[in-house]
């Protein structure tokens, strides 16, 4: 499926949910992506791409930069503490504070660097084990606790359970955004991005349906 084909199925998206055109940032995940394609997508006039690991990203997102103006880089992936420093300074927002550790880490590197990124607060709405992410019960606090330490959070991200019904999710964050008064919803994928923007997300990340199945075997 082509850029193009996304972008319209993002504004019809709008349109049926009854939300302005462009309400919707489309996140062009390129992790594990050969540089060909992700130079193909940047040609087509993408600029806002999703990353998952800083290291990763380190050593793709520096040389576009010198070609290609306007970069819009979102970190969708998890940040470890020691990480954080090179995620601030590289991301335009970071979609994963998912802990309290976190959170003091980016707050103190912000006072050092003079500047944050854009923040999203990982929501495991389906409380998974396996999956990071602040238990919904326990995000009402971890918002208040972000913004005592004045980051600038924007909004929620989830990823939903594979075996559960997408929608539920969406709304179960919505309603936590609500309540917190956070605009910005990351949620939604290839598979669900359409269901997302029904339910009112604001970015939404979509990979394979843009770029084709990932090379996991040719990098890292």
């Amino acid at each position: 499926m082509s850029l193009q084909e996304i972008k319209t199925r993002i504004t019809a998206a709008e349109a049926a949910a009854d939300r302005p055109a462009g309400s919707v940032t489309l996140i062009a995940v390129s992790k594990v992506q050969p540089n060909t394609r992700v130079a193909a997508v940047l040609d087509e006039g993408q600029r806002c791409f999703g990353e998952n690991r800083v290291q990763e990203a380190l050593g793709k997102w520096p040389d576009f930069s010198q070609t290609y103006s306007g970069l819009d880089l979102h970190l969708i992936g998890p940040l470890q503490s020691n990480k954080a420093r090179q995620a601030m300074e590289l991301f335009n927002a970071i979609h994963t504070l998912d802990r309290p550790k976190l959170a003091k880490s980016i707050a103190r590197l912000a006072q050092e660097l003079g500047h944050c990124p854009d923040l999203f607060i990982q929501v495991n709405t389906g409380a998974e084990p396996q999956k990071a992410g602040i238990l919904p019960e326990e995000a009402d606090g971890f918002v208040a606790e972000c913004r005592g330490l004045d980051l600038p959070v924007k909004g929620l991200m989830c990823i939903p359970p594979v075996d559960e019904v997408a929608a539920d999710h969406f709304t179960q964050l919505a309603e936590i955004a609500a309540r917190n008064g956070l605009a910005g919803l990351s949620m939604g994928m290839s598979g669900d991005f359409e269901q997302a923007i029904a339910h009112g997300a604001t970015h939404v990340r979509v990979g394979s349906a843009i770029f084709g199945a990932r090379a996991y075997d040719t990098q890292a």
